[in-house]
């Protein structure tokens, strides 16, 4: 791929994982982030501030992004629409500006699951179409309106694909996002109850050989889930409990129960502490809709499949260790 090879959001979990790749394959590499440069072609910024973005799009071939907020809660929700869908629209316009010849968009599973999707056992891929009203809170509404801005651009020209991934997983995620807390959380015995729920964990290296692969061989305007295997909630509890010895939670709480307990802790206490809930109300409503994902347009379109979680989940909790996040 001739040009810069931009990365938003290169210092993030998926996005380090992304830009190691990318250098592997002799690509020059930019990483545009709010962390700090860790090598001199990257650029430290915000996807929020237009001057900064077209000036780091300048020279790009590629364009991979990444940057958001990823997290299910915030004090103040419109962080979610100024970062994910204002963003984007940002990254987009600048990308178009400069002539970008290819352009990934890393959206959510979360864009997948709405009101409508029902409560129990369902299944879903990237034909799945909701509107934006339809999402479970303030973060996948603003994915999917984020996707809906990358659609319009591709509609217009612009060689755009958009990527699904599940739920990354591995070591280095020092952001904790959702999945990575949950993993922690259990692995240090902190979580006395479970929701019985379904699962789907991709490596995040296995997340960037996607996006690669979406980029090299994704059609323009098409969306591609990046799943891997769906999983009980039980097996991951076994596999964590396998690895630490630190004994699994056996009270399952029901959807309706935790339901309840995730809108006093996200609306009653969180509201008034400021403090990040336990559960928050946007997650447990993704988890009482059990969808398996299945990701056979990525097999057949882009040649590509999830590596085994496994391996991924000792590597999350043996960094864990390093970092000394596990209670002794």
């Amino acid at each position: 791929m001739s040009g810069v090879t931009l990365v938003t959001g290169g210092a993030g979990f998926v996005g380090k994982e992304l830009v190691r790749l990318l250098r592997q394959r002799g690509e020059t590499v930019r990483s545009f982030d709010l962390a700090a440069p860790a090598a001199k072609d990257d650029v430290q910024g915000s996807i929020t501030d237009a001057h900064a973005v077209a000036e780091a799009m300048e020279g790009v071939g590629s364009v991979f992004h990444l940057a958001g907020n990823a997290q299910l809660w915030a004090k103040d929700e419109t962080v979610f629409d100024e970062v994910n869908r204002r963003g984007t629209e940002i990254v987009i316009g600048a990308a178009v500006g400069a002539g970008v010849r290819k352009f990934v968009h890393c959206s959510s599973l979360t864009t997948l699951v709405g009101e409508k999707t029902p409560v129990g056992a369902t299944t879903a891929d990237e034909s799945v179409r909701h509107e934006p009203d339809d999402m479970l809170g303030a973060y996948p509404r603003s994915k999917l309106e984020a996707e809906r801005i990358v659609e319009a651009a591709a509609a217009n020209g612009l060689d755009a694909v958009i990527a699904l991934p599940t739920e990354p997983l591995g070591p280095g995620d020092t952001a904790l996002t959702p999945p990575t807390k949950m993993i922690l959380d259990f692995a240090n015995g902190a979580t006395p109850a479970y929701m019985d729920c379904v699962l789907n964990f991709v490596p995040a290296g296995s997340i960037a050989e996607g996006l690669i692969a979406a980029r090299d061989h994704g059609a323009r305007g098409e969306r591609y889930l990046l799943g891997g295997e769906n999983t009980p909630m039980a097996s991951l509890l076994a596999e964590i409990e396998k690895i630490t010895g630190v004994a699994a939670p056996k009270t399952r709480m029901p959807y309706w129960v935790a339901l309840a307990a995730g809108a006093v802790d996200t609306k009653l206490v969180s509201a008034i502490t400021g403090k990040p809930p336990k559960a928050p109300l946007t997650g447990v409503r993704l988890a009482g809709r059990q969808v398996c994902f299945f990701s056979d347009k990525a097999a057949k379109r882009l040649g590509w499949k999830a590596a085994d979680w496994r391996p991924a989940l000792r590597a999350a909790i043996d960094w864990f260790a390093a970092e000394g996040l596990l209670r002794k």
